[in-house]
């Protein structure tokens, strides 16, 4: 589980993407190492496809006012996707300068908060394996594997966050 005392030095929060900050939150995908690239969307892309879903919920992870990283739920109500089990973590990155100081892990705890107080109580994420993959992060945050990939890719792990 999350341990929600964890204290970074700095404010990190999650804001919405605007028109005047979208550009900024695509760049973020340029500073990923090349083996970050096979486990991660651009998030240009990402955007493009939130506005074209309508179980997509996206914002840009915020550390002291800068831009540093990007999420988007799939919210689990999508009647072309029968199998859909519940909130999934669609997409999630940190900025390469802004990785390793917690504040990915400070996104998922609000990122938690936040799906506690609409009611739900587990969250789901898939990730592939290999150099640069996030298994180890989100095994630290207390995500277990379910057994199951991921139905939209043959490569993708299932793990589940409960609380």
């Amino acid at each position: 589980m999350i341990d929600s005392t964890v204290s970074t030095a700095r404010r990190v929060e999650l804001r919405r993407i605007t028109g005047d900050t979208v550009y900024e939150v695509c760049k973020l995908s340029d500073t990923l190492s090349e083996e970050q690239h096979d486990f991660v969307a651009d998030n240009g892309i990402s955007i493009a496809e939130a506005h074209f879903s309508d179980v997509a919920w996206f914002r840009a992870v915020y550390a002291d006012d800068k831009p540093v990283g990007f999420l988007m739920l799939h919210l689990g109500l999508d009647e072309d996707e029968p199998d859909s089990r519940g909130v999934f973590l669609w997409r999630f990155m940190i900025a390469g300068p802004a990785q390793g100081r917690g504040i990915g892990r400070e996104a998922i705890t609000m990122l938690v908060a936040w799906l506690k107080a609409r009611g739900t109580s587990e969250l789901y994420v898939s990730y592939g394996k290999g150099p640069g993959s996030p298994e180890g992060f989100y095994r630290s945050l207390g995500f277990v594997p379910t057994g199951r990939m991921h139905s939209d890719a043959e490569e993708e792990y299932e793990a589940v966050l409960r609380w």
